[in-house]
């Protein structure tokens, strides 16, 4: 996974990240019946710019999803697919362990999902303000595993959220444009989504962790 060097960001994040869950997503239409963990990774390193974009609020989710995303791009090098994940850390018996990269799994996984609630959120409000439709996102997917403190550092900075406009500008995107790609990236990253989550379920990991 390639660092982009400051000034050489996308120029249309949203295309690209619809355009590589529209791409990972076909694995399901392939004779494969698992995801590679390098592909993976590669599609979910271009969600952190929507991090980026939101600016303080959610630098917390950015460090914490960069650090777990780089654990993954290590893991590839010797685990070829998600399911190789689960399997060494299952019999090891780490998978809930600090560090491993099945936790690291399941916070790249809650970052996907943050973007999605996002995504929804800012599709189904014409608010100029992103508070509550942020507020209402991260409330739904990450506020049940953060601690009081760090909970309490994100609702405080909602307050630093760029406007709907300014977040559309930084995208370089029109409401129109971004609409059509927030859809495709949810449409995509839905059945990876729930992809991960039956990874852990068809071993008995409950998720609420």
């Amino acid at each position: 996974m390639p660092e982009m060097e400051e000034g050489e960001d996308i120029e249309q994040p949203l295309t690209a990240i619809a355009e590589a869950f529209e791409e990972l997503s076909k694995w399901r239409k392939k004779e494969v019946h698992h995801i590679r963990l390098d592909t993976f990774c590669e599609a979910a390193s271009l969600v952190s710019v929507l991090f980026r974009c939101l600016g303080l609020a959610f630098k917390f989710a950015e460090l914490e999803y960069m650090a777990k995303l780089q654990g993954l791009v290590e893991a590839s090098k010797t685990c070829p697919t998600l399911e190789d994940i689960l399997v060494l850390d299952v019999a090891s018996d780490t998978v809930k362990t600090s560090g491993s990269c099945s936790r690291n799994l399941r916070r790249v996984r809650q970052g996907l999902d943050l973007v999605r609630a996002i995504f929804e959120q800012l599709l189904s409000s014409d608010d100029t303000s992103l508070k509550e439709v942020a507020s209402t996102a991260y409330g739904q997917v990450c506020a049940p595993y953060h601690t009081w403190a760090v909970r309490t550092a994100v609702y405080a900075g909602m307050y630093t959220l760029p406007s709907r406009e300014q977040l559309l500008m930084k995208l370089n995107e029109t409401e129109q444009s971004a609409e059509k790609k927030m859809k495709r990236y949810i449409a995509a990253s839905l059945p990876i989504i729930e992809y991960i989550d039956k990874l852990y379920l068809s071993r008995n990991i409950t998720l609420d962790w």
